[in-house]
């Protein structure tokens, strides 16, 4: 036997413990070797970057920081700041003295509880949109609730709206929790409700709206399995002109009739009232809501085998898309009242709607055309092979893949409509950025300040706008089922 042999071998039985990795290889170092400095071309954009941030902040943080929040004008303000020693601050009083006129215009301050409550109702309208069957919609609800209640109670609205609104947002917490599904009744009539809500007047006139749309839709929903959806789509369009347009809408004889029942309303709040942020959200959400679903019908029309169909869903789409948005807005301001039939009254803010919606739908039917376009031909032939006809493959298994393909692309066009509700201004609306602000930069006592507002308003606008981009993220990520 050899020496090496006799030898006792020694065999661990125990794992060493796990150590660190080396600082080069993990946390903050390893990310900043990465992602900062991991060329020499990287390093140098990393210092540049570097020093423009510390320029900026070096050259604005001052400015901030010496900031006045109590006065009755911009030459107090620099008073105050001379006073405390400093050579430039921000005016922030004229914030905190004109910010109703930011967020309302001109709109009534007695009845600020109104935009209010249609604004909380809104979240309440949303949460079975975004978190359909889920009890998060139930938080969603709660939370909005209970920031509608704090707002009104910070307006000093009276204790009867707060009374109210607090048994109105339990209820429909309640609902949302044990019934979740059932909370879609209140998105359908949201809409009725913000209207009335928001311009007041007799209550019979959106409940005449509301029964009629209904019946219309009742009576396309029966109709259609015998006659054909395209029948009962052409039906749908002359049932809806009936209602609204002509000397003798049917909607205007339904309001009149209910009117002599019940007379109860709100008061009246004209057009030329809204502004600021209430404006851009009734325009900016309404258009947003109406858009997509015609968006879709546009994109489908394009991929459409018959001809006169694609031809005028090419033609609108390619024509809209052609023309910039002022321009169509100064068409629903001047000429648009040249196309109704005679007496037909549209409101300025009504005709903006219109319009806007219009203009995003020509884009969102090119998006939601990317998607479809994306989908392998192979879905077209498994829908085929099911059985399914047109509208049911489009429902069950077209549509979803391609809403979801497009959910960035819709999105950032959501963003950029609700952004460019800023250019009602050329029209004569109040929009916050240069309506409202114009008209507090002209009182004398403000004469001469620039930034203060814009930075109030753009830091709105970011937050809500980010706001969209995060939850379009979560979505993706929420529906990503394909495995990587």
């Amino acid at each position: 036997m050899s020496d090496t042999d006799s030898q006792t071998v020694f065999v661990r039985h125990q794992m060493l413990d796990p150590q660190l990795a080396p600082v080069t290889e993990r946390g903050a170092v390893k990310w900043m070797r990465e992602n900062l400095f991991s060329g020499t071309f990287n390093t140098i954009l990393t210092l540049l970057g570097i020093g423009a941030v510390y320029y900026l902040v070096s050259a604005s943080l001052p400015w901030l920081l010496n900031g006045v929040w109590n006065a009755n004008s911009l030459s107090e303000c620099r008073q105050i700041i001379a006073d405390n020693g400093g050579t430039t601050g921000a005016c922030w009083a004229l914030i905190k003295a004109r910010w109703h006129q930011f967020l309302f215009g001109f709109y009534p301050q007695d009845s600020y509880w109104r935009p209010v409550l249609a604004f909380g109702l809104l979240f309440v309208a949303l949460a079975p949109v975004l978190y359909w069957n889920d009890r998060k919609g139930a938080i969603m609800v709660a939370v909005s609730g209970v920031l509608t209640v704090l707002a009104m109670i910070g307006l000093s609205s009276p204790g009867t709206v707060d009374l109210f609104t607090i048994v109105l947002m339990a209820a429909l917490f309640a609902l949302a929790w044990v019934m979740p599904k059932k909370l879609v009744l209140v998105t359908l009539v949201y809409p009725f409700v913000a209207f009335f809500l928001l311009w007041g007047g007799p209550i019979a006139g959106p409940i005449s709206v509301l029964l009629g749309l209904a019946a219309a839709a009742w009576l396309v929903m029966a109709l259609q399995p015998r006659i054909g959806s395209i029948l009962a789509t052409i039906l749908a369009v002359v049932a809806v002109a009936l209602l609204f347009l002509g000397p003798y809408p049917l909607t205007s004889l339904l309001s009149s009739a209910l009117q002599t029942v019940t007379g109860w309303g709100l008061p009246a709040v004209n057009s030329d009232q809204f502004g600021g942020f209430l404006l851009a959200f009734v325009i900016g959400i309404t258009s947003i809501s109406f858009s997509l679903p015609i968006g879709v019908i546009l994109a489908l029309g394009r991929q459409s085998d018959m001809f006169l169909v694609k031809t005028l869903s090419v033609g609108f789409i390619e024509f809209i898309r052609g023309v910039p948005l002022i321009t169509l807005l100064f068409t629903a301001s001047l000429l648009l009242q040249y196309f109704l039939p005679p007496q037909t009254n549209f409101d300025l803010i009504l005709r903006v709607i219109i319009l806007a919606t219009l203009f995003s739908a020509a884009y969102l039917a090119e998006v939601i055309r990317g998607g479809l376009a994306a989908l392998p031909r192979g879905q077209y032939e498994a829908s085929d092979a099911l059985g399914l006809n047109y509208w049911q493959a489009q429902r069950l298994i077209i549509m979803p893949q391609a809403l979801k393909i497009s959910i960035p692309g819709i999105v950032s066009t959501f963003i950029g409509l609700f952004k460019d509700t800023t250019l009602v201004s050329f029209v004569g609306l109040l929009d916050p950025l240069r309506g409202v602000t114009t008209i507090v930069r002209a009182d004398i006592n403000w004469k001469g300040i620039y930034w203060e507002p814009y930075i109030f308003v753009g830091v709105i606008f970011f937050v809500i706008c980010f706001g969209m981009s995060r939850y379009s993220m979560y979505l993706e990520r929420k529906l990503k089922t394909d495995h990587r």
